[in-house]
C-alpha cells in the first residue's frame, strides 16, 4: 500500500500582515511584521522590539520563539507529521539509506546515482581516525560513560584535524563535514569496545554505513562475524529515524556554539553534551529502567494504576511524546523493526521484552491511552531493539548522538551560511537585588 502524503496548507514565505502592539501604560501603539513560512504557524517579528520600544519578550525555554529560519526540518505535532526538506519520515525510513538522508539533510535533495556514489565513497573513506585517537581513546577509566567518551573525543577531533577549521572557507566547512559524519560511527564503536574491554575493530570499507557500525561494535578478531541484513536495516531506520528534529535542545546549543564560530567539532561536542541530559537523550535508558522496576508482567495492573492516579508521580515512559500530540511517526516505522529483531534473535519470550510487549498491547487498546493520545513513542521501541541488539543502556544517548550528528552538522552548515546570522544573545529579566553600594569588610 502506498504511502499517503500529508495534506498540508501551504503557504507564501514572507511578510504576512501587521500586528499592532499597545502600551497601555502611555497609549503607545507599535507595528510588528507578522511573516509566514512554507508550513505551520506565522511568526511575530519582534527583532526591532527592543531598538524601538525599549522592551524584551520574555519567554522561558523558548516555547514561543523561532529562534532562526531553516529549509531542514519540519514537525506538525498535533498531526504526526515529521518532514525532512518536505520529504515524510516515513517514507525516507522505509526506503532510504542513512547516506541518502544526510546528503538530502545537507543539501536539500536527494542525490541522484552518480552523487550518491561519489558521497558514499567520500564518507567511506574518512571513516578511519587518526591512529593516535587510540592512545587518546584508553586515557578514560573503562568505566567511563560512552557518552563523557563522545564529548570528550569528538570534541578532541579539534586538535587532530586541525587543518581544515576555517568556518568561513567553504571547502573546509565540506571536508569538516564529512568527517564529522564519518568518524562518529567509528568512535561510538571505539567506546563501546574500550568499555568492553575488547579490542577496537577497524572500519570496513565493502560494508554500508549501518552495517559497519554494527561490525566495529560487535566483531571481535578471533573469529568472522557477519551482520543479518534483518539489524543491519534496523539500525539504518533507527539512524534516520533519530537524524533531524527542529530546534530540540542539542541543535538549539550547536547553532548557539557555532554562532561564535567554534570550531565544528566543538560545536557537535556541545550537541553531544546536551544531548547527554537525561530529559533529552536519555528517554530509552529511562524505559528500561521502568521495564525493570515493573520487573513482571503480573504487576503490569498496578503500575497501569498507578499511572492513571493524577497524584501519583508514576509516570510510563515511553509513552507520549513532548512535541508530538498524535502518534510519534517515527514510531510507527521503528515498531516494525523492533518486531523483526526480537523474531529473528528469538527474544520475544524473554520476560523483559514479554513485558514490553504487553504494555504496548495495553497501550494501544487502553481507552485511557488513547483519548490522551499516549501511544508508544520512538524511545519505547529503540530502547528495547538496541537491548535485544547488545546494546548496554549507557550506549543509548552514544546512538542517539550518532545518528543526530547529521542533523547538527547540517543545522551548523545552514547558520554558518545564513547571511542573517550573528552571534546568539539571548537577553534575560533581572531579578536581582538593586544597584547598591560596595561596604568595607570590617563594617559588614
Amino acid at each position: 500500500m502506498a504511502y499517503q502524503l500529508p495534506q498540508l496548507e501551504t503557504l507564501q514565505p514572507g511578510e504576512a500582515g501587521r500586528v499592532t502592539l499597545t502600551f497601555h501604560e502611555d497609549g503607545r501603539t507599535y507595528d510588528l511584521p507578522v511573516l509566514a513560512g512554507t508550513h505551520g504557524p506565522k511568526v511575530v517579528d519582534v527583532q526591532r522590539l527592543y531598538r524601538d520600544t525599549g522592551y524584551f519578550t520574555f519567554d522561558p525555554g523558548f516555547l514561543s520563539t523561532a529562534s532562526c529560519d531553516s529549509t531542514i526540518t519540519y514537525i506538525d505535532g498535533e498531526r504526526g507529521i515529521l518532514l525532512h526538506r518536505g520529504y515524510p519520515i516515513e517514507e525516507l525510513a522505509a526506503n532510504a539509506s542513512f547516506l541518502e538522508v544526510c546528503y538530502l539533510l545537507l543539501y536539500g535533495a536527494l542525490p541522484n546515482h552518480s552523487e550518491l556514489t561519489e558521497f558514499d565513497r567520500t564518507i567511506t573513506y574518512h571513516t578511519m581516525v587518526q591512529e593516535k585517537m587510540k592512545s587518546f581513546l584508553e586515557g578514560y577509566r573503562r568505566d567511563s560513560d560512552p557518552m563523557a567518551v563522545m564529548v570528550g573525543t569528538v570534541g578532541a577531533l579539534s586538535a587532530f584535524y586541525s587543518a581544515h577549521m576555517d568556518v568561513h572557507d567553504p571547502q573546509a566547512r565540506a571536508i569538516a563535514t564529512h568527517r564529522i559524519i564519518a568518524k562518529m560511527p567509528t568512535i561510538a564503536a571505539m567506546a563501546f569496545k574500550y568499555a568492553l574491554g575488547q579490542p577496537f575493530v577497524y572500519p570496513r570499507n565493502d560494508l554500508d554505513y549501518a552495517a559497519n557500525f554494527l561490525h566495529m561494535c560487535f566483531a571481535v578478531p578471533a573469529e568472522p562475524y557477519h551482520v543479518t541484513k534483518v539489524q543491519a536495516r534496523a539500525m539504518n531506520r533507527f539512524l534516520v529515524l533519530h537524524a533531524d528534529h527542529e530546534q530540540n535542545a542539542s541543535t538549539a546549543t550547536v547553532r548557539i556554539a557555532g554562532s561564535s564560530r567554534a570550531t565544528p567539532y566543538a560545536c557537535i561536542a556541545a550537541g553531544i553534551a546536551s544531548l547527554w541530559g537525561p530529559a533529552h537523550g536519555g528517554a530509552n535508558a529511562a524505559v528500561m529502567a521502568m521495564l525493570e522496576k515493573i520487573g513482571h508482567r503480573d504487576r503490569i495492573p498496578e503500575f497501569i494504576a498507578r499511572a492513571k492516579d493524577k497524584n501519583d508521580p508514576f509516570r510510563l515512559m515511553g509513552f507520549g511524546h513532548r512535541v508530538y500530540k498524535n502518534y510519534d511517526p517515527r514510531a510507527r516505522v521503528l515498531r516494525e523493526s523492533c518486531h523483526e529483531v526480537l523474531d529473528e534473535l528469538d527474544k520475544k519470550d524473554e520476560p523483559l521484552f514479554e513485558l514490553a510487549m504487553e504494555l504496548e498491547r495495553i497501550a494501544l487498546e487502553d481507552s485511557y491511552f488513547v483519548e490522551r493520545k499516549l501511544f508508544p513513542n520512538v524511545d519505547f521501541y529503540s530502547g528495547i531493539m538496541l537491548r535485544a541488539m547488545g546494546y548496554p543502556t549507557p550506549m543509548f544517548p552514544a546512538l542517539f548522538a550518532l545518528g543526530r550528528s547529521i542533523g547538527w552538522i547540517s543545522q551548523w552548515k545552514e547558520m554558518i551560511e545564513s547571511p542573517a546570522q550573528r552571534i546568539d544573545r539571548p537577553r534575560q529579566r533581572y531579578m536581582g537585588a538593586p544597584v547598591r553600594s560596595y561596604v568595607p569588610v570590617d563594617q559588614r
